[in-house]
């Protein structure tokens, strides 16, 4: 195994790069990269066979990481910790993160099971989201114009490694959904029976939307099915994460008692 490139400068091309990529929610669409920091995204991305283009570790850690992480990565860079603390994106750095390659553009694909996110913007939102749809096995995540940029720092630490198992695909407009052949369901307050009572389609596609405004209009007029999650203890609504989770629960129980 080759030894590590020890960086010391803080004007580093690379470090550039990544206070760049965890400064700016976009920037990986230009640089064709991102970056995952602890342990957990990590193992998370070794699990799925990724490849890390750069593994980058402090200098007080080199000696304890794990050496899969070395052996997996194209290159491998030491820096100060005090470097470290300052291109980390947590309030505690971990000490270890990777650079990885952005997976090339996807395609929607016509039969999958499939989350549309309409609109949803809080990235903690649309990583819980990506966490639901790898749990229950929805492996298609559309997101629509207006949604939080799916790759961006606080969408994959919210995603815990969700991304490596989905096929992601972004920036789409309503036509774009014309492809799929999966029934569409949509959650409503005012229409449809109740989730759990539901003979629930599968494969299908689930939609999300906006934290404020919900399903757009155009989007509404696209369902097969309308489903309506009962609320006992009275509130207006539920958070878009909490509800995509107990859609998508209902989805996996319909198709495993199948």
């Amino acid at each position: 195994m080759t030894e590590p490139h020890l960086i010391r400068s803080r004007d580093n091309a690379l470090l550039k790069e990544l206070r760049k990529l965890n400064q700016d929610n976009i920037a990986y669409r230009k640089t064709g990269r991102f970056w995952i920091e602890g342990d957990h995204l990590c193992s998370a991305a070794l699990v799925r066979c990724l490849r890390p283009a750069v593994y980058v570790v402090s200098e007080s850690f080199w000696p304890l990481a794990p050496v899969e992480y070395a052996q997996a990565a194209i290159k491998k860079v030491v820096i100060p910790d005090a470097l470290f603390a300052e291109i980390s994106g947590l309030e505690s750095p971990a000490r270890v993160g990777f650079v990885l390659d952005l997976p090339e553009p996807a395609g929607v694909v016509a039969n999958s099971a499939t989350v549309i996110l309409d609109r949803v913007q809080d990235a903690g939102n649309v990583g819980s989201i990506l966490r639901s749809a790898g749990a229950f096995g929805f492996r298609q995540v559309l997101a629509l114009k207006g949604s939080a940029a799916l790759w961006s720092p606080k969408v994959l630490r919210a995603g815990m490694g969700a991304h490596f198992g989905l096929q992601l695909a972004e920036g789409l407009d309503l036509a774009d959904l014309d492809s799929l052949q999966v029934p569409l369901v949509v959650t409503s307050s005012h229409q449809g029976r109740l989730v759990h009572q539901l003979e629930l389609p599968h494969p299908c596609a689930w939609a999300m939307g906006h934290e404020g405004q919900g399903v757009s209009q155009e989007l509404m007029a696209r369902a097969s099915v309308f489903a309506r999650i009962g609320q006992p203890g009275g509130e207006e609504s539920l958070n878009v994460a909490a509800a995509a989770a107990i859609c998508l629960h209902a989805s996996s129980l319909r198709l495993h008692s199948g």
